[in-house]
């Protein structure tokens, strides 16, 4: 696609964004699509600029029919693919739909940031009546996807270019018991075409508070693969797998964190086993062992792990907690943690070690819910994993810094 094409691409969409809504108003809509103007960067597109749009019957507030989700963007830098573009359709089927209680079918395609995906599923959830944090949920999905730019990778080794058909299940669900709030969730996937293979995770919170200011927060994950599995699903000790890192635009693509950052290993990608401590290594690992997956020692096809925090008072979530607004939407927790795990041996030859950490910990989280009560905002942490119980060089106990996105125990 040459430039000026592109260019003209760009200057219709920013057309449609800003002239076209002036031409509907006081006029009545049967469906209104809302743009917004959109602005990121990464090394490879450099800024991308782009349009948001979100499509609606209006005065259903995202929880209507025909429901649209798209965005398209240009990078500056000119790549061999400068366009880029995200596209999610959702239909709520009415006869198995109730209001906190939807079913829907969805479809998605997608290409951008060197990564195909393409597909439909359907989803269920189940909620009684007003109270948000108390659901079941069930996705059925099969999509197409394939990696067919490493360049956009922090680290090409974690990826494969093969095309893939995946066939996903995944169930979750929320309640409380006599401790408090607890979640779950099973998720397995079947790659199919060629070379086949499993993934599957289990996934279990356990929320306890004494009060607003003291409590605990347990996790317990096992992630399984099969022998056959692409290197982007295999599991390290620290972080989630490099599969996961597309769900978030900031670990997307390479260079929105500046790469020296990502290389020093004391930025955290929370998820996966999240033995924090293991951090430094495991990115260490991964730098050394450049394009070859099978030169990473850090990586094994089957996991366990189990990890608790205790939350104690701080004056600045005291000082939050006195105004009720700002509580809602605002916390500030202080925390030790302990995290331990082992790859299970399951699969392969793989040492069943045990690896271990504990250290203190401070988090600052902004979160607005949508209607259903889901988390939209972002999780800042800083945390000190003082002891770990296998070092690669010095000692167990010593001073190690970590500042993270997000949190492993999502309460």
């Amino acid at each position: 696609m040459h430039s000026p094409d592109v260019r003209f691409i760009v200057y219709v969409f920013f057309f449609c964004s800003f002239i076209l809504p002036d031409q509907t108003r006081g006029q009545e809509k049967a469906y209104e699509l809302l743009p917004s103007p959109d602005m990121w960067y990464n090394s490879v597109d450099g800024i991308r600029i782009g349009v948001n749009f979100v499509g609606q019957v209006p005065g259903t507030f995202e929880d209507g029919p025909h429901r649209l989700n798209a965005g398209v963007w240009l990078g500056l830098w000119f790549p061999s693919m400068p366009v880029s573009y995200q596209l999610l359709y959702t239909e709520p089927v009415p006869g198995w739909s109730e209001f906190g209680s939807e079913a829907s079918v969805q479809f998605l395609s997608s290409i951008r940031t060197g990564y195909h995906r393409h597909g439909a599923g359907f989803n269920k959830r189940w909620q009684p009546g007003f109270q948000e944090n108390k659901f079941r949920e069930l996705n059925i999905f099969n999509t197409f996807e394939k990696r067919f730019n490493r360049s956009y990778t922090a680290f090409p080794a974690l990826w494969s270019e093969d095309s893939k058909i995946l066939a996903t299940a995944a169930f979750k669900m929320q309640d409380e018991n006599f401790l408090g709030l607890y979640f779950f969730e099973l998720e397995s996937s079947l790659q199919y075409l060629n070379d086949s293979f499993i993934v599957s995770s289990l996934t279990a919170f356990q929320k306890i508070d004494l009060n607003r200011h003291w409590g605990f927060r347990f996790r317990a994950f096992t992630g399984v693969n099969s022998s056959a599995s692409a290197p982007e699903y295999l599991y390290s000790r620290s972080m989630n797998p490099a599969i996961r890192w597309m769900n978030n635009g900031v670990t997307r693509a390479k260079g929105t964190i500046p790469q020296n950052w990502i290389e020093s290993g004391s930025l955290h990608i929370a998820g996966g086993a999240n033995i924090r401590g293991y951090m430094h290594s495991d990115v260490k690992s991964f730098v050394e062992c450049e394009n070859e997956v099978e030169l990473c020692s850090s990586l094994y096809h089957s996991i366990l792990s189990f990890n608790a925090e205790f939350d104690f008072w701080n004056p600045v979530d005291a000082l939050l907690n006195k105004n009720n607004y700002a509580s809602e939407f605002l916390r500030f927790r202080s925390y030790l943690f302990y995290d331990t795990g082992s790859s299970t041996g399951w699969i392969g030859d793989q040492p069943a070690e045990i690896f271990s950490n504990a250290g203190a910990g401070i988090s600052f989280s902004l979160n607005i819910p949508d209607y259903l009560g889901k988390s939209r905002g972002f999780v800042l942490r800083y945390e000190m994993p003082f002891w770990i119980s296998d070092p690669t060089n010095g000692n167990s106990i010593s001073f190690r810094s970590l500042f993270g996105f997000g949190a492993v125990i999502a309460f």
